[in-house]
């Protein structure tokens, strides 16, 4: 396995290109070319954001120097032609988060046909995405989602030197990673720069998409640069001075502005509509037909909101406050609808969001079961399941539906990203339990058979019999469910069902709620 990441411990200034001092705030440039050797055998530093969970055993150091490409690639074996290759995209709010999170070079090793995985950093947090009305003069607005792009370029230019197989590139990634892709996917100025999709619980659709003027962004704006020092001088100067101040003081600001709106999830520096990359609503950029077309594979995991909403919501009044605060423009109509769809456990005993298990133990309010239910619905189940709709019912490219329902925790099920270390094959799963490892085998067979032949069901894999994994199609929707009934990891005995294939016979009503309110978020 070949790791090479294109970040030299020495740098010749002749060649520098990384964004830092007069760097900071400004698109990014490839390096010049060079005929120096560098040592590309570690990861490179993290991008300054918020701590957060990487592959035990790496310490990263975090520097704006952090702009780096890691290439996964197996022994080339003679006369085997270009290999297809796996683009990742990391997630974490678009705040947090490295290439190291992910387990790439486990998951390359363990495909039954080779390919090359890749994966990179992104500037996050407000280093990569600051909005507001002087950002957009500056031409600086998504910065983050323009560093994907230029990684997309580069390995059009240059995955064939490590063997690589220009066009055959398929962008997977979770959480921010796949809404990026989101994004990318909907980005047809930019046509090529790869072929098929994975987008793991992400949508382009997903939660807020606000224009770059939108006054929650002029709140946070004003307020990250009193912490970072710059809110006394002329707005034009304003730039200059947050190059000059220095990193930490950049780190530090964000962090602050990041924590104090992660409560209510109304989150700073976030991806917006640009006039660009993301040229207008997205659900008006489905609307227009003006996409790229490819392949896509997109899914969800059963209880995506445990991680986010109040684990100690109690009253109705905190749920309905709640979504008060997290979509302003909801009338009070939309506020008893949504008590209607997600029926208060509290005077309804026949809700399904009556909660049964030890709320001590497990240190959750009564209202949480239904908070994070919706919320699942509203950030990540309904966006996905846009996705398939709208794309498998105009273009001729297959689109794949999954259901992520394995159970790891008491607490918060089979939550946002569980499904990672199952898809990479990690060493924990495999030791856990048969049941684990078999679902491992599964899930890894179908997401490589994808990316090496566009097929999930092409190879074989180390899992023997894999269900058939039909093509989305709404007059027969089906979805393939990983794990349902088993709940191992969280303490029981149920192995459940490996996968299945299973008729996709949810109920459309919350769903088309929040279809219908999506424009409140993209106004």
């Amino acid at each position: 396995m070949l790791l090479a990441s294109l970040y030299p411990k020495e740098r010749l200034d002749s060649i520098r290109s990384s964004p830092i001092g007069d760097r900071r705030f400004r698109d990014s440039v490839p390096v010049g070319s060079s005929n120096d050797t560098f040592d590309a055998l570690e990861f490179g530093p993290r991008c300054p954001g918020k701590q957060f969970i990487i592959i035990p055993g790496v310490n990263l150091e975090e520097s704006e120097d952090c702009l780096t490409v890691n290439i996964f690639r197996p022994k080339i074996q003679p006369g085997q032609g270009k290999l297809p290759v796996g683009l990742y995209i990391h997630g974490g709010a678009f705040n947090r988060g490295t290439a190291a999170m992910h387990n790439t070079t486990s998951m390359v090793a363990w495909s039954e046909k080779p390919f090359i995985g890749v994966s990179f950093n992104y500037r996050i947090g407000a280093l990569g995405f600051l909005p507001s009305n002087i950002t957009a003069e500056e031409g600086l607005l998504n910065l983050g989602l323009k560093d994907q792009i230029l990684l997309m370029k580069w390995v059009q230019e240059n995955i064939e030197a490590f063997g690589g197989d220009s066009q055959q590139v398929t962008l997977f990634g979770l959480s921010a990673g796949a809404h990026s892709i989101g994004h990318h996917l909907m980005n047809y100025k930019e046509p090529g720069l790869f072929h098929q999709v994975i987008i793991e619980s992400g949508a382009p659709t997903s939660r807020a998409v606000y224009p770059y003027n939108e006054s929650l962004h002029a709140t946070q704006f004003a307020e990250f640069l009193a912490k970072a020092g710059c809110c006394d001088v002329p707005s034009d100067k304003i730039f200059s001075c947050l190059r000059d101040v220095p990193e930490k003081n950049i780190t530090a600001a964000q962090t602050t502005i990041f924590d104090q709106y992660n409560p209510s999830v109304r989150w700073a520096f976030q991806p917006v509509i640009d006039g660009d990359i993301i040229s207008q609503r997205p659900i008006d950029e489905w609307s227009s037909g003006l996409r790229n077309r490819v392949p896509i594979m997109t899914g969800f995991s059963t209880n995506e909101g445990s991680g986010y909403v109040p684990a100690n919501m109690s009253t109705p009044t905190e749920f309905d406050d709640f979504w008060r605060v997290l979509v302003p423009r909801f009338s009070e109509g939309d506020i008893e609808t949504l008590d209607q769809l997600y029926p208060d456990p509290s005077i309804n005993p026949d809700s399904p969001y009556v909660d049964t298990r030890n709320l001590s133990a497990i240190q959750v309010g009564p209202q949480f079961k239904r908070g994070e239910a919706a919320y699942a619905h509203y950030a990540y189940v309904c966006p996905v399941r846009q996705t398939v709709n709208l794309a498998s019912s105009t273009q001729t490219e297959p689109v794949y539906l999954y259901h992520w329902a394995l159970n790891q925790t008491v607490k918060s099920g089979a939550n946002h990203g569980d499904h990672i270390h199952y898809q990479t094959m990690d060493q924990d799963v495999l030791e856990y339990s048969e049941s684990q490892k078999e679902v491992a085998w599964m899930l890894h067979a179908y997401w490589t058979s994808f990316i090496t032949l566009g097929d999930p069901n092409a190879l074989k894999g180390r899992a023997a019999d894999r269900p058939q994994w039909v093509r989305y199609d709404t007059s027969d929707p089906k979805v393939m469910v990983f794990g349902e009934g088993n709940d191992e990891r969280a303490g029981g005995n149920g192995t459940g069902i490996s996968v299945q294939m299973e008729a996709d016979n949810w109920s459309r009503t919350e769903c088309n709620f929040w279809w219908n309110k999506v424009v409140l978020s993209e106004l």
